[in-house]
């Protein structure tokens, strides 16, 4: 844990946030005092994505879709 004086934090309190990892906390302190703390929050867990969400949004497909496109040949096995 880092202790910083206010004075010191007031002028860099931009860079100290950055360079903060998650849970990692930095106290603030006055007169050798802690007054105040600071602690870096966890990054959002990822939304878990559900099957089915996008059912019956596809409107269209060409009836050209599966066709290999001119000049294409050369590269099928």
């Amino acid at each position: 844990m880092q202790t910083i004086e206010v004075e010191q934090a007031e002028s860099h309190l931009t860079e100290i946030i950055e360079n903060l990892w998650p849970g990692e906390e930095v106290v603030l302190t006055r007169d050798a005092k802690p007054v105040a703390t600071i602690r870096a929050t966890s990054p959002e867990a990822p939304k878990v994505r559900k099957f089915g969400t996008l059912k019956e949004s596809i409107v269209y497909i060409a009836p050209d879709f599966d066709d290999i496109p001119e000049g294409f040949e050369d590269y099928l096995p």
